[in-house]
């Protein structure tokens, strides 16, 4: 169930997530946290113990890819691709992602026109149609309008492809698709226009222009070295891993069911991937929570991310942080999002058991009650 810009409601004697032992109250009015106060009584019912968390920020995700391969998607009718797109904000949103950062392929426009036609509230920042090897050799002018038409158009962010991806042999995959003057083109005007760069690069001299340039966050980045990650750490470059999608992508009986060069493209790329987090980790690097997800099969599943990104070394604690307040922080909206504080946004997860307990994502799902949106 969800609860869209609650108007004036308290949570009475909740437990919040992350603090051991102690009950509050948690008013919310206008979509806002009001209050939040240690509990002036228990709850009235024994038992049925409740505790609340800031919604999740899923930091790159692809909520307008209906199938893996783009030619499938073209198979399908609009009507049919549309209808697609609104299961996606839906499923996303009862996983408890309550604000979404789409890394590529859904217009400013379309989002808009979900959101309002089909009452979604899902929180959505777009990139609109990302940069790549499609743009290369098309001069400087051509790139500047391209990055500028997609800010008049409403994307929060500029998308680059700057290496290929599973779909790229492996002995090129850390081939740069754009030139170095074009890639900082690209992140000049971007930058120009006040609108933050991710940047999808899997690693090598790609992931080093981006460091040089002050790219905002650095997405996969599976063969990023030690030293690479001490640079990002030291520009305040934010890295999103996106790490569960290519273990996901590497099971031939998943729910992708790659065939192959996928397959054993994507296993290296599993393999190599902890690796590059724990150099991150161990940097010192902001990580954010980040799926990489798209597709029916997958939309709706964004917490495996987070039992992922634990089980590449990061404590639940920072986890969880990568994917609440320090999701905020990489937005640029650190002081609205992402904390269960007085003045925020009333975006939270209202679970029946302490999630910081979970076994795992299909137990944390399962232990969702309802998800709730408020006033940005």
């Amino acid at each position: 169930m969800t609860t869209n810009h609650p108007k004036d409601t308290t949570y009475r004697s909740v437990y919040l997530a992350g603090i051991q032992g102690e009950r509050f109250d948690v008013r919310i009015a206008d979509g806002r946290f009001v209050s939040i106060e240690k509990a002036s009584s228990l709850p009235e019912r024994p038992g049925e113990d409740l505790w609340l968390s800031p919604g999740a920020i899923d930091l790159h995700t692809h909520l307008a890819w209906t199938d893996f391969h783009h030619d499938d998607q073209l198979k399908r009718t609009s009507d049919e691709v549309e209808a697609m797109q609104v299961q996606a904000f839906e499923a996303t949103l009862r996983a408890g992602v309550t604000s979404a950062r789409d890394a590529g392929g859904l217009l400013p426009s379309i989002a808009r026109r979900i959101g309002e036609q089909y009452g979604q509230p899902l929180r959505i920042f777009t990139s609109g149609e990302a940069l790549g090897g499609q743009d290369a050799a098309k001069g400087h002018e051509y790139l500047m309008k391209r990055v500028t038409d997609n800010v008049k158009d409403g994307a929060s962010w500029i998308k680059i492809f700057a290496t290929g991806g599973l779909g790229s042999p492996p002995d090129k995959v850390l081939n740069p698709l754009l030139s170095k003057e074009e890639f900082l083109t690209i992140v000049r005007t971007a930058h120009a226009e006040h609108t933050k760069v991710m940047v999808h690069v899997w690693g090598g001299q790609a992931l080093d222009w981006s460091i040089d340039a002050g790219v905002d966050s650095i997405e996969h980045g599976i063969y990023m070295t030690e030293e690479q990650a001490g640079r990002l750490a030291q520009a305040g470059i934010s890295y999103i891993p996106t790490a569960a999608i290519y273990r996901i992508a590497a099971d031939p009986t998943g729910t992708l069911a790659l065939k192959q060069p996928f397959l054993d493209h994507a296993a290296r790329a599993a393999e190599s991937h902890p690796k590059a987090v724990l150099y991150a980790r161990r940097e010192g690097v902001r990580i954010g929570f980040g799926t990489d997800f798209a597709t029916p099969g997958l939309n709706g599943r964004n917490f495996e991310e987070l039992y992922t990104l634990i089980d590449f070394g990061l404590t639940r604690e920072e986890a969880w942080s990568s994917a609440t307040d320090t999701a905020a922080d990489i937005l640029g909206l650190g002081d609205k999002l992402g904390r269960i504080r007085a003045g925020y946004t009333a975006d939270a997860i209202l679970f029946n058991a302490d999630p910081y307990r979970a076994k795992n994502a299909d137990d944390l799902h399962q232990s969702i009650v309802s998800v709730i949106t408020g006033d940005l």
